[in-house]
């Protein structure tokens, strides 16, 4: 008995999973804004939007507390034609910041080509670039 339930769960689960898997991702834009607050005025207020778009999304976040401390970030990435460009960057309301950028095209002649670059918190930047037989 105990293992026929086992079968039918995994066998349900599996089927949601791949009817998720089967479906495309769907072009729009939703967000969701939440506000705790607590008790001595304490709280935050957290935001994110997904925007998305055929070879593109964008998944802006931000949170700021009562006190004043708070981040903003930002991820994005879009593709098309063997380009790929997807970077991400975060910024914090005392100024701090950092960023990352990813490029990817392949060449159609069996390599591909990237380029990675990274800017730290304290403004150093880091990058590596080259060519690569594909896979």
């Amino acid at each position: 008995m105990r293992k026929t339930s086992i079968l039918a769960a995994s066998l349900s689960t599996l089927a949601v999973l791949t009817a998720m898997v089967a479906v495309p991702a769907q072009a729009g834009q939703h967000g969701r804004l939440v506000s705790v607050q607590g008790a001595r005025g304490h709280g935050y207020v957290h935001s994110r939007d997904v925007s998305r778009q055929p070879g593109a999304i964008s998944v802006p976040r931000g949170t700021q507390t009562n006190a004043g401390r708070g981040v903003a970030s930002n991820r994005n990435a879009s593709w098309a034609d063997g380009a790929y460009h997807g970077g991400a960057s975060r910024t914090f309301n005392n100024g701090a910041s950092a960023s990352r950028s990813t490029d990817v095209v392949n060449n159609g002649d069996g390599t591909v080509s990237y380029d990675y670059s990274r800017t730290g918190y304290d403004g150093s930047t880091r990058s590596v670039s080259g060519t690569t037989t594909r896979p």
